[in-house]
């Protein structure tokens, strides 16, 4: 399994910011735009605790694994490379999500005068932040996965469980 590179996060945030910017004004143009809702900041930072309580708990469970506590409960292989994958799927949509609503947060920006139109710019300023939360919990997600060995071996290619 290859290890997500911050580049493609990076570079699918700009695209799909930049084509939500000019999707956002166009649409305004011609009628209304869409409303950014609430709940989107909500579920980026849900699906955030939810990886980094999966990362944690990993954690945990390798350290004792690793000093061989009595009692310790070992990692399933097959869970841990599962886990990564929630972890490199979600990073990726969160960016694709961040970079949409952060291009439509900059078209808001424009429209602060308007208290509804302000009220959805802090929304998707908050997606932003939210979406970042995702991709940081699903890289710490991955780094807890990767296998001892490949630190030493492999530093630029370092894969994780799979």
């Amino acid at each position: 399994m290859r290890e997500l590179r911050i580049r493609v996060l990076a570079g699918v945030f700009i695209v799909a910011g930049i084509l939500s910017w000019a999707g956002a004004r166009l649409w305004n143009s011609i009628g209304t735009l869409p409303s950014v809702p609430l709940a989107a900041p909500i579920v980026l930072a849900l699906i955030a605790v939810v990886l980094l309580s999966t990362a944690l708990s990993l954690r945990s469970r390798f350290k004792a694994q690793r000093e061989r506590l009595s009692g310790a409960k070992g990692v399933d292989p097959l869970m841990a490379a599962r886990a990564v994958v929630f972890g490199q799927a979600s990073a990726l949509v969160a960016a694709l999500v961040a970079g949409m609503y952060g291009g439509t947060g900059v078209f808001l920006l424009e429209l602060l005068d308007i208290p509804a139109r302000r009220d959805q710019a802090i929304y998707a300023g908050f997606s932003v932040l939210a979406g970042i939360g995702v991709i940081v919990a699903a890289l710490f997600l991955e780094r807890v996965c990767r296998l001892p060995e490949d630190d030493d071996h492999n530093q630029t290619g370092a894969e994780p469980v799979a």
